[in-house]
């Protein structure tokens, strides 16, 4: 029953470093290193809506941080056009439905961190028209824009800057994602935003006390705006003990949060680093360390089935399994992505 649910349901993957892979690869592969190597894993994993974080590692920043963002856009754009009969690069939600309708994978463009923005708020509608449709200002450390969840310490708030690139994004329909922002800093997007904001990849700090985890408090807040939470299913963000990184510790973040917000806030974030890694690095460079960061089964996207599984398994509804799997995800999308307000509606 639970693979034939997966099947018809609408899967939407909120956050996978695919792209990081892929321009690894010299830009003549690009197309055809997707098709071979991601293609599959996201089709077996029945994945329909699939968001392609633009991550740029620090060896890039800063000098080169822009360059990087414009190259993995670029490739982006490259592996939709190399693949068109398989995926759509989409610029709101009619794009998406005409994927799904083609029987296509609808692939949306994010910004992590946003390095190449630095504080320069002025590049957002240039980074708009190149088809960048959500957005987030940190990652575990400090930006021109705000600090991420690794220096709570500060109590940092928005910077000037911050407050600016908040409302340009909401002007642009480009969605705020607040994963990995530190907590004043969440607290004051809360403050500010006018239009529904998304978590990609954040799990319950109810259930694991880590600072890249929401509170209940910051989850009843995005709901407020609006907004949906999208898990993520890496194991050092679910259970402390490796041996309690599983599936239905996965499950169990999930069920919390849709307990907290309502099952109609809930998303998957799930943040495949493992493919990601063995993609990009050197059989001799691997860190034997790393697997237990993971939950057994769920590496890559063909893992998941099994949370559809899982959630079966703790006697949810058919329709709130295909809301968490990707409906709530894909009504957000239909309604926030690429749609301008004027100016003066800032």
């Amino acid at each position: 029953m639970s693979r034939a649910l997966h099947r018809r349901a609408v899967v939407a993957d909120a956050h996978n470093d695919l792209l990081i892979a892929v321009t690894a690869r010299p830009p003549h592969r690009w197309a055809g290193y997707f098709r071979e190597r991601w293609l599959p894993q996201l089709r077996e994993g029945g994945v329909d809506l699939q968001v392609l974080p633009v991550f740029i590692d620090d060896r890039f920043r800063p000098e080169g941080a822009l360059r990087e963002t414009l190259r993995m856009i670029e490739c982006a754009h490259t592996l939709a056009e190399g693949n068109a009969d398989e995926v759509r690069l989409c610029l709101d939600g009619d794009d998406i439905d005409a994927a799904l309708g083609d029987g296509r994978i609808a692939l949306v463009l994010a910004l992590e961190r946003a390095p190449g923005l630095d504080a320069d708020v002025e590049l957002l509608p240039a980074l708009h028209r190149l088809g960048v449709r959500i957005a987030s200002i940190a990652h575990w450390g400090r930006t021109a824009l705000a600090d991420g969840s690794g220096e709570d310490a500060t109590g940092s708030r928005l910077t000037e800057a911050g407050v600016r690139a908040l409302a340009e994004m909401e002007r642009l329909g480009i969605l705020f994602d607040v994963s990995h922002l530190g907590a004043s800093g969440v607290a004051h997007v809360l403050e500010l935003a006018t239009r529904p904001v998304l978590a990609t990849h954040s799990s319950a700090r109810a259930l694991l006390d880590h600072h890249r985890n929401l509170t209940d408090e910051q989850l009843r807040g995005i709901a407020a705006t609006g907004g949906t939470v999208c898990v993520n299913f890496l194991g050092e963000f679910l259970a402390t003990d490796p041996a309690d990184r599983t599936v239905d510790r996965l499950a169990d973040h999930i069920l919390h949060i849709a307990e907290v917000i309502g099952v109609d806030r809930v998303g998957l974030g799930p943040d495949f680093i493992k493919e990601v890694s063995a993609d990009t690095t050197p059989p001799c460079c691997e860190d034997a360390e790393y697997a237990r960061l993971l939950v057994p089964g769920l590496e890559g996207p063909r893992g998941l089935p099994l949370v559809t599984e899982a959630l079966i398994r703790r006697g949810l509804p058919e329709g709130d399994v295909e809301k968490i799997l990707g409906g709530n995800v894909l009504e957000l999308f239909r309604k926030e992505l690429g749609r301008p307000l004027p100016r003066s509606a800032r």
